[in-house]
């Protein structure tokens, strides 16, 4: 049985503790590059400027202020020693004067009577306690005091043995009031240097995201010419080698689709010399099998040729899901057998429209011709197209399912795509789904048969 003593002795658990921790951050980080480089620039300045609040601002606050309050207290000791020591006159007309002309205090003598009754002090008040603390040291006698009421002025009662000693002070004279407006000054310095930040980094930024859009056309068959390196040095090489790489592989394609185009040429020349021979030589059924030789040579041919170009030239358009899933199901009914569809989300898709009808149709077809019942479920998400083909067919072996995707690989006893037999229908049609930045996989079907699965970029 594991109990907590256990996990706690465990050496492993700082460190799957560390790993959780580290797992969590990630995700609740941006992964963005963009707001990745904002937050290296607030997060070290936000935490400059707590640091410098916290420590050197609160002290220099509490210091100021300790000092103003101790003036304060000393000047009004000085007064109550004054009254104590000295005769005065029945209103203390003359005490009053000095207090207000030379201390800048608003004092009134006030019969005997109770303190009121204290008042609750506010959460964040460094004044209420500093100047309690000063008057309890250097007056010591009972007092009251309110530095909540008047925002400008701060209230003192004394307690004297025959008499209450009333002083009106200003905030200012008792307490660092100004000290925000540093604190505002640096918030607002933060903030323009924030502003400029965000200006530069989207200036840096900008080129890398047209990079990455570039690629990621360029993937998918889609021409980037628009596309000239720009930003930094570094950005600037890497577009350059980007443009370097693109323009060898559009001349390793050219070279090979003029090389196959040629070979393509020479050969059905000689497979129409070789039919219209064989239409001069009449019904010989000798000639029965040289002519079905023909025929599946020409069909291969055709097979070859389509897996080399894959349509790479075909520009994207607009295709309508309903429209081919229709298409599909008149086939089957044609033939007999039964096939669903269900949609979920916008019918359009931008994809290249020959070359996406036919993975689709090949992918159909397969099933039409060795399951009985097909169920299609297409989605089409915010990022994703996802289209699920579900049959009740024999199936492929699960050792096989990678394998069946390489060109010229053939299954003797399962499916294969390919009416032909040249082992280029799944090759075919996971070349067609990766150049439109998806993939095409194969699972096991609820059904009992083959399932598909075609997802690629909405």
């Amino acid at each position: 049985m594991v109990t907590w003593e256990t996990l706690r002795r465990d050496p492993r658990m700082p460190l799957n503790g560390w790993r959780w921790f580290t797992r969590r951050l990630r995700r609740l980080l941006p992964t963005g590059l963009y707001a990745r480089s904002l937050l290296i620039i607030i997060i070290p300045m936000v935490i400059l400027q707590a640091v410098v609040v916290a420590l050197f601002m609160e002290r220099h606050w509490q210091m100021v202020t300790q000092r103003l309050s101790s003036a304060v207290t000393r000047d009004i000791a000085a007064i109550i020693q004054i009254i104590e020591t000295y005769p005065q006159d029945a209103d203390y007309n003359q005490i009053t004067r000095i207090a207000r002309d030379q201390l800048n205090l608003q004092i009134s003598i006030e019969p005997d009577g109770e303190l009121p009754p204290p008042r609750a002090k506010p959460f964040f008040s460094i004044l209420d306690g500093i100047l309690s603390d000063e008057i309890k040291d250097q007056i010591k006698r009972p007092f009251w005091i309110d530095t909540v009421g008047d925002s400008s002025l701060v209230e003192i009662r004394i307690k004297l043995p025959d008499k209450i000693l009333r002083v009106l002070a200003r905030r200012s004279q008792t307490y660092a009031s100004n000290t925000h407006i540093f604190i505002v000054w640096m918030m607002v310095t933060s903030l323009v240097l924030i502003g400029l930040s965000i200006l530069f980094l989207r200036g840096q930024i900008r080129p890398i995201l047209r990079l990455a859009q570039a690629a990621e056309s360029f993937g998918k068959g889609q021409r980037a010419d628009g596309y000239h390196p720009r930003g930094a040095d570094e950005v600037r090489r890497a577009g350059l080698a980007f443009i370097l790489m693109r323009e060898r592989i559009e001349r390793q394609i050219e070279q090979r689709t003029a090389m196959l185009t040629g070979v393509s040429h020479d050969l059905r020349t000689i497979l129409t010399r070789f039919k219209l021979q064989l239409a001069l030589a009449g019904d010989n059924p000798d000639l029965q099998g040289m002519s079905e030789d023909v025929d599946d040579m020409q069909s291969m041919l055709e097979a070859y040729m389509a897996f080399a170009k894959n349509e790479i030239e075909e520009d994207v358009g607009e295709v309508r899901l309903r429209e081919v899933f229709e298409k599909i199901a008149q086939d089957f009914s044609l033939h007999g057998k039964t096939f669903s569809y269900t949609m979920e989300g916008d019918e359009e898709v931008a994809v290249r429209p020959n070359a996406f009808t036919r993975l689709v149709h090949n992918l159909a077809s397969n099933a039409r011709r060795y399951a009985s019942q097909l169920q299609i479920e297409a989605k089409h998400g915010v990022r994703w197209l996802t289209i699920t083909f579900d049959d009740d067919g024999p199936g492929i072996p699960e050792k096989n399912r990678e394998d069946v995707f390489k060109p010229f690989f053939r299954l003797d006893e399962a499916r294969n795509l390919d009416d032909s037999g040249t082992g280029l229908g799944l090759a075919i049609a996971r070349d067609i789904a990766r150049s439109h930045g998806g993939d095409v996989t194969l699972g096991d079907s609820p059904l009992g048969g083959l399932r598909a699965i075609i997802r690629v970029p909405a």
